[in-house]
């Protein structure tokens, strides 16, 4: 028997909501509502398969994908009663593109193909309505053109604004058909210029072209970029969904809109979006043209509305989910045609699932998993101090929340490339596309004049957790000038300007912001994170410096620090020259002076840290970098020097100068990333750790004699052999424990390492014997393993591997699973071979990374440490991980 074809082609009718996989996002929800019994238009979707196997052929469809589409084009023909290119009777079709995971707005769509002169007129005759037609014919030609032949869309907006102008309208429905027909010409006139090919009238031809700008879409550079910053796998493809057409722009009793199920800003129960009479779908998402709140439905088509209500309602329990809805009502008939798992703000995403775990929709195990951890991230977002002196120049209305300030720019380009130097900017545009993705990344905020909530700048903006601003009529952009007017104030690009995406208010100026409320008192953030510490196995820590870096994170609920770096406590203005003079000494007894005028400060450091994490562990890192980070630039003393030496001025400053020179050049080392730092230093320089520890255990039993319950754990870094870790240790031991004994007091406190070198990490078997505990210094572990500098590697070649996909993600921003993460599972599995009970923790910046946080789930670590304010990300993430442990073993 012949082997059976591959299937690449699916009608709707055969689809479901469980292969979304295959079908993508928005072909599984079609498919999904075709079985449940909702007007869906029919039609069919070609596999994210067939995409896949697109790009392998190297831009050529798989074998009998094109064949399986036509047939199933003609059975879409006998669903509509229609017919593909017929004048008499023509069946148009949308080709929308549909990942499984949703990117709204970053693929290509086309719409209303199928239209020539012939199947136009046909049209026409059809709905009796020649501007209609028309319209539809000239929306064709420039979505064709923009979308499949990537002509500047610039030249079609450019030459509608003249016709409007001509006509003397305001208004694309204000065009007559004889302006319609005018426009048309001048649509395929600028196609013809910009291609040297007249316009496709094959349907089949046009068809085709369109399926392959879907396909190709997948890996423009705005798809890419989204994918990146969503983490979406870039080897997914995309499915391409081909449906019928329905008209909104057929007269006053149609329409097109957006809506979601509940309002995806605040998470109120409500069907929430935005309704346009008389227009096309695009009109809605592009942001072209000022809608109307979804209510005004319920105004103008009061039965369609209760219609449409009534299914919003039933896909929202179907699917568990706030659903992202996209209709169009045709001559008073409604049709659905898509829904999605709702794009929402952290605001909605923790009141949303904690009201759906109230309803019985969910449970609380999956409240917890369903919130993105960057979510909670936007609701320590700042807003506009509610005393701040300044009246907003301009209101739109609020799409994403937070408030932010920089210099208005006016174009993608500019917002990415000033963006990269370090600027804050806002993106000002009439509205933003796909094409804008790369500045909208960059920038602190956005600001649109037109468009709904549901356009692609507030539905980005919202996904990114950037303020955004959409549909301030009063602002006036003009991006040839690059400036922005409203109410007789005219802004010009580099000017500063404040947005607040909660309220829609538009300042001139850096206007004063304040912190968001703290998430313990955030009612149904508060509710989710006491969820998920119910959930998770993993404790959180925190990286504290100061006793006020301390109180956040307990307030974000810590459970100890895991890194407090005392030679971050040695730059504070009121002991750096007593840190400089110790340098500078000579000899050990000069060294010792002034160790002894930073003891009582560095006591009362580790004191202020302790009590506030009474009860809790507070690892306490000894000093790690090298020396001469403590000493002035030596280029600038090199200059100071040489003028002083010209100049023949201030001798006693001269000499000075001379003497920390001389100093800072035998400091001076080739890679001081690799030399005399951390343990060695301690080695060399026994005198400085030795103060330390005495300040830790003095500040330590100060408290417990108070009945404060101070619990160290003192951490020698960059060990890389045993040897090193003996020495330092039977140096230090001795302090703690006289210090104990003159005090009179009992400590209990702990000798461990960091874990940032490979060496440490192949032979921790070794080291366990000694060390009582091991953080992974996930930051240094990742430059020894790979061999980069961190900052050269991420100014002159990180990009450029992530581009080329050398590397598959940053490995400074997530752990490298298979190197790094290696060798972190040998060392807990070595290191706990010695010592069972081995206690093992994370202190990098990776310890806030909710991907990293779940290997160190998988590797059994007892605990990951963070900045304060990522302490309840990480307690998210760590539920997750937990969460996901239980998910894969079912």
């Amino acid at each position: 028997m012949p082997a059976a074809r591959h299937k690449w082609v699916y009608l709707f009718r055969e689809g479901s909501a469980q292969m979304r996989d295959l079908l993508g996002g928005k072909g599984a929800g079609a498919a999904e509502m075709t079985r449940a019994g909702m007007p869906v238009p029919p039609g069919f979707t070609i596999t994210t398969e067939a995409c896949r196997a697109y790009y392998a052929a190297k831009g050529h469809f798989p074998p009998g994908m094109w064949e399986q589409a036509t047939t199933a084009l003609k059975k879409v023909e006998a669903q509509s009663g229609k017919k593909f290119g017929d004048p008499r009777n023509p069946l148009l079709v949308s080709v929308r593109s549909g990942a499984k995971f949703s990117m709204p707005g970053m693929m290509d769509t086309v719409l209303n193909l199928g239209l020539n002169d012939d199947t136009t007129r046909g049209l026409a005759e059809l709905a009796g309505d020649e501007r209609f037609a028309l319209d539809a014919r000239r929306r064709f030609i420039q979505m064709f053109g923009k979308t499949v032949k990537d002509i500047d869309g610039r030249k079609f907006e450019s030459a509608l604004s003249a016709a409007k102008k001509r006509a003397g309208v305001k208004t694309d429905p204000e065009l007559k058909p004889a302006d319609l027909r005018r426009l048309a010409r001048r649509f395929l006139d600028i196609y013809k210029d910009a291609t040297g090919h007249e316009f496709p009238s094959d349907p089949v031809e046009q068809l085709r072209e369109a399926i392959e700008a879907v396909f190709r879409s997948w890996n423009t550079q705005r798809a890419v970029t989204y994918r990146r910053m969503e983490r979406i796998p870039d080897d997914l493809g995309t499915a391409v969904n081909v449906q019928m057409m329905v008209f909104g722009n057929m007269g006053p009793t149609s329409g097109t809109g957006v809506a979601f199920t509940r309002n995806p800003i605040t998470g109120r129960k409500e069907l929430y979006g935005d309704y346009l009479a008389n227009a096309q779908g695009e009109d809605v998402v592009a942001g072209v043209r000022d809608t109307e709140p979804i209510r005004a439905l319920k105004r103008r088509l009061p039965k369609v509305y209760t219609q449409f209500e009534r299914y919003a309602r039933r896909l929202e329990k179907h699917y568990r989910d706030v659903q992202d809805l996209e209709f169009t009502v045709e001559r008073g008939k409604l049709y659905m045609l898509q829904t999605r798992a709702a794009k929402r703000t952290g605001e909605a995403a923790v009141n949303i699932a904690v009201a759906m775990v109230a309803e019985r929709l969910i449970s609380k195990k999956d409240a917890v998993a369903r919130i993105e951890p960057r979510q909670l991230e936007q609701l320590l977002f700042p807003r506009v101090a509610p005393g701040a002196k300044a009246e907003p120049l301009a209101k739109g209305v609020p799409a994403s929340p937070g408030a932010a300030s920089g210099e208005a720019v006016f174009d993608a380009d500019t917002a990415a490339d000033w963006g990269q130097k370090g600027k804050d900017v806002i993106l000002v545009r009439v509205e933003t596309n796909p094409n804008d993705v790369h500045g909208m990344v960059q920038a602190r905020g956005i600001l649109t004049q037109t468009g709904g909530t549901a356009s692609h700048a507030a539905l980005v903006a919202r996904g990114m957790g950037r303020p955004c601003i959409v549909g301030a009529s009063s602002v006036q952009v003009d991006e040839q000038h690059r400036t922005f007017s409203a109410n007789g104030t005219t802004v010009k690009e580099g000017e500063e300007i404040t947005i607040d995406g909660t309220t829609g208010d538009v300042y001139v100026g850096r206007v004063p912001t304040i912190e968001a409320r703290s998430l313990n008192r955030h009612p149904a953030a508060s509710k989710i994170l006491r969820w998920a510490d119910g959930i998770r196995r993993l404790e959180v820590w925190a990286n504290a410096d100061y006793p006020r870096d301390a109180r956040k994170a307990l307030e974000n609920g810590a459970q100890g620090v895991g890194l407090c770096r005392t030679e971050h406590m040695f730059m504070e203005s009121d002991r750096l020259p007593i840190v400089r003079a110790m340098i500078m000494a000579g000899t050990t007894p000069e060294r010792e002076k002034q160790l002894a005028r930073l003891l009582p400060i560095q006591r009362g450091d580790f004191r202020g840290i302790l009590k506030v994490m009474a009860g809790k562990p507070v690892v306490i890192r000894l000093i790690d970098p090298p020396l001469h980070e403590f000493l002035p630039n030596l280029e600038e003393l090199v200059a100071q020097t040489a003028v002083l030496r010209a100049t023949h001025k201030q001798p006693a400053k001269l000499h000075k100068l001379d003497r920390m020179l001389a100093r800072v050049l035998d400091l001076h080392e080739a890679n001081p990333m690799l030399g005399l730092r951390g343990v060695r230093l301690s080695v060399l320089f026994p005198e400085i750790p030795r103060m330390q520890v005495r300040a830790i255990m003095e500040a330590a039993c100060e408290l417990r004699k108070r009945g404060i319950d101070a619990r160290p754990e003192v951490m020698i870094p960059l060990v890389g052999t045993l040897a090193e870790l003996q020495e330092v240790h039977a140096l230090l031991k001795p302090v703690a424990e006289d210090v104990q004994k003159e005090k009179g007091v009992d400590v209990p406190y702990k000798f461990g390492t960091m874990i940032e070198i490979p060496r440490a990490a192949l032979t921790a078997g070794e080291i366990a014997s000694e060390a009582e505990f091991f953080s992974f210094g996930t930051n240094d572990l990742t430059q020894t393993t790979f061999g980069f500098s961190r900052d050269d590697a991420e100014r002159h070649f990180i990009v450029r591997y992530l581009e080329q996909k050398i590397l598959p993600r940053n490995p400074f921003e997530t752990i490298d699973e298979n190197g790094v993460g290696r060798l972190m599972e040998l060392a807990v599995r070595e290191g706990r071979k010695t010592r069972p009970k081995l206690e093992v923790g994370i202190c990098g910046e990776h310890g806030g990374d909710p991907d990293s946080i779940h290997l160190c789930h998988r590797l059994n670590l007892n605990y990951v440490s963070c900045s304060p304010f990522r302490v309840p990300v990480a307690r998210l993430a760590a539920a997750q991980a937990a969460i996901g442990e239980t998910t894969s073993t079912r």
